[in-house]
């Protein structure tokens, strides 16, 4: 019997799977696994942990199995690829292939065929392939300076805008009276990072925290009708869908013109921003439809491990 591993190491989570030839026999999670953000030692941590969790569910050895794929952001920088590769070949012997994340959810997205898969987790970016083969891809620069729409975007946007609607309505009034615009917002920032005051959450801001642990507050202010929380969800929103329209016109350019008949363009979602907030779903569609009408958007969010072990199956 052969044996098959599939990794999707994101920046907050860690997803393995262990398949045979059709079936799948084992799913763990564990924390996050970007080298950029937890560095070289969290990422062996948490990669070996979740390869041996998986491969106890499925009852095998890690030195079982045949092959493993994992999707890795940053893969396509050699260094990250590399670090990947031996930090997984110190307790697996089978191949190791490691790939870019946004190709793991691409293969779970469409398998070999064409289409553009949307990535918002704690880092965001845009893959495509069309019908010959040719990618293309849209952010996914690094959250200090790209990531839009992401978890990580959505927190720093957060914060920027509490403390402008602060000073808009005075620091003093913002801290004892939660009546003002950002004021519900502002107080789920606070049990978010378990803070007290606007002079605590820019000194928390300034010291590089992980922002992406914000969103469950944002999204959490949003739906309780916060119009400066729903107004950085739907900012969010149009950023992915820029940046979604950016790779349909670089793979797909007859989608732009009125004269000649295209074929549909199919279209997915990945990632914990897109699976847990129907809100930023439902705008996504929106806008991405009502700038490309031939786009055909899968309503379910995909699960990019999926992709990873199917590439696992498929001889290198």
């Amino acid at each position: 019997m052969a044996y098959y591993l599939g990794i999707d190491g994101g920046g907050s989570k860690t997803t393995c799977v262990v398949g045979d030839e059709s079936s799948l026999l084992a799913t763990v999670t564990a924390g996050g696994s970007n080298i950029t953000r937890v560095g070289e030692a969290g990422a062996r941590e948490t990669l070996q942990q979740a390869i041996r969790e998986a491969c106890l569910a499925a009852k095998i050895n890690p030195q079982q199995v045949l092959r493993a794929c994992i999707g890795a952001a940053g893969a396509g920088r050699a260094e990250i690829a590399s670090t990947v590769r031996k930090v997984v070949a110190e307790i697996v012997t089978g191949e190791i292939e490691v790939v870019g994340d946004m190709e793991i959810a691409l293969a779970a997205a469409f398998g070999e065929g064409p289409g553009v898969i949307v990535i918002a987790g704690t880092g965001s970016i845009v893959f495509g392939r069309d019908a010959q083969g040719k990618v293309a891809r849209a952010g996914g620069w690094g959250f200090a300076i790209s990531d839009e729409g992401s978890a990580h975007w959505i927190g720093v946007r957060a914060v920027r805008a509490v403390l402008r609607s602060a000073d808009e309505v005075g620091e003093d009034e913002a801290e004892h009276d939660l009546s003002w615009p950002a004021g519900r917002l502002f107080s789920e920032l606070k049990t978010a990072w378990s803070l007290t005051s606007l002079p605590q959450l820019a000194r928390a801001a300034n010291a590089t925290p992980d922002f992406a642990v914000l969103f469950p507050a944002v999204l959490a202010a949003a739906k309780a009708g916060d119009a400066v929380a729903r107004q950085v969800i739907a900012d969010a929103s149009g950023e992915l869908a820029q940046l979604a329209g950016i790779v349909l016109l670089r793979l797909f350019p007859a989608q732009h013109s009125s004269v000649v008949p295209t074929p549909a363009v199919p279209m997915a979602m990945a990632g914990g921003v897109f699976r847990h907030a129907a809100m930023i779903r439902e705008l996504f569609y929106n806008e991405v439809r009502s700038a490309n009408p031939d786009v055909v958007l899968n309503p379910e969010v995909v699960d990019p491990v999926h992709g990873a072990l199917q590439m696992a199956r498929k001889p290198g």
